[in-house]
């Protein structure tokens, strides 16, 4: 066979198993053949033409893609990402996010998508512990918008653990030498998914004039070990976690009296530079490393300290940021953390799920970014 006929041959017999094999993992068997549908002829017209073109096609998850410029414009209008302001008022009040995830790509890409804005800026901090191919796969998606980006320093993240604030702090440094005017940096964990347009969450931000949304009020009983005790994080290959031993901690550095509250919040930027640089920040944040969650305590203490910028100091739960759903709480309030969440989402942006929760998603089905397409397994 003439060397021109033998490739045409094997890249036939390629696309062939490449359909068939897409056709049986996508959608189970022979039915898999009559359900597929523009996204998916979308996907197998790149592998086959890429083959044509002597090029190698790129796994991602269960998307197969050429990873090219052309291709990154293909996956935007395929996956119809916004891609311009959508109004005068969205594009001169833009957003920062913070983004911590460790697992479970697609759920992370609907999130990403759900919120992506072209005038925003999102910094993605992966897990270190996470493996090499939920890493490619984000760095491979990121790739594809110039004003997203992994952040510079990962952190092994433990839950309850310093690390986890760390992994937000880092996020933030990167996020002070953006060259986007954001307003507002709010973090996200990889199970959030948005109650409220992106034009909402600006309306709702710009009512608190450049205060700090850090809901938290002074320590109940059952936290108050979180920070009386000295904690260790335990970095193992199967399980890491956070021990308490038995010693005291010292005092909080400058006489700061510590909050407990959410580890969600909505900081200005002026509040960040304070974070960032302030003595009182960086010496509560050298104390809190050997606390239990200290991402619950940080944001809303710093944000109590009359005259830091944005601080409300007399604050308590008021615009809490997230409605949770936790299943090891339901015989107490229904497992909605605050019982009003999910009866007045008023002042709720974000949907989270607990380490031991799922959401409720029956009564979300009516709000206009609540709703998913298709089942999320966590």
């Amino acid at each position: 066979m003439p060397s021109p006929m033998r490739s045409l041959f094997i890249i036939s017999v390629s696309c062939v198993i490449v359909f068939i094999v897409f056709c049986v993992f996508n959608f189970g068997g022979e039915q898999g053949f009559q359900r597929l549908n523009n996204s998916d002829t979308w996907v197998l017209t790149q592998v086959c033409t890429s083959l044509i073109k002597d090029k190698t096609p790129l796994l991602w998850r269960n998307k197969l893609m050429m990873y090219e410029k052309s291709s990154c414009e293909a996956y935007l209008t395929q996956s119809h990402y916004i891609t311009a302001p959508l109004s005068k008022e969205e594009a001169e009040f833009r957003l920062a996010y913070i983004m911590v995830i460790h697992h479970n790509f697609d759920t992370f890409a609907r999130l990403f998508r759900a919120i992506y804005m072209p005038q925003n800026v999102y910094c993605v901090h992966v897990d270190e512990k996470a493996t090499v191919e939920f890493k490619d796969s984000v760095e491979q998606l990121l790739s594809c918008f110039p004003n997203a980006f992994l952040a510079s320093k990962m952190e092994p993240v433990v839950y309850g653990g310093i690390s986890r604030l760390q992994a937000d702090l880092n996020c933030i440094k990167d996020l002070a030498a953006s060259e986007v005017p954001w307003k507002y940096a709010l973090n996200t964990c990889g199970q959030d998914f948005p109650l409220k347009t992106n034009r909402e969450i600006v309306q709702y931000l710009k009512g608190f004039k450049g205060k700090n949304i850090t809901p938290g009020v002074l320590p109940p009983a059952h936290a108050v070990g979180r920070t009386k005790y000295v904690h260790r994080e335990h970095l193992g290959k199967e399980l890491s976690y956070v021990i308490r031993t038995t010693a005291l901690k010292p005092p909080p550095p400058h006489n700061l009296t510590i909050y407990f509250g959410s580890a969600y919040v909505a900081l200005s930027r002026e509040f960040t530079n304070f974070v960032l640089h302030d003595p009182r920040a960086l010496d509560l944040l050298q104390w809190s490393k050997d606390t239990f969650s200290p991402d619950e305590h940080f944001w809303v203490t710093l944000n109590r300290i009359p005259g830091v910028p944005g601080s409300m100091p007399n604050a308590s739960w008021a615009g809490d940021l997230r409605a949770v759903k936790w299943l090891d709480m339901e015989d107490k309030h229904g497992g909605c953390h605050g019982e009003a969440f999910f009866s007045n989402f008023e002042a709720t942006l974000l949907v989270g799920v607990g380490m031991k929760g799922a959401v409720e998603y029956r009564v979300l089905t009516d709000r206009p970014a609540g709703s998913f397409r298709q089942p999320v397994n966590y």
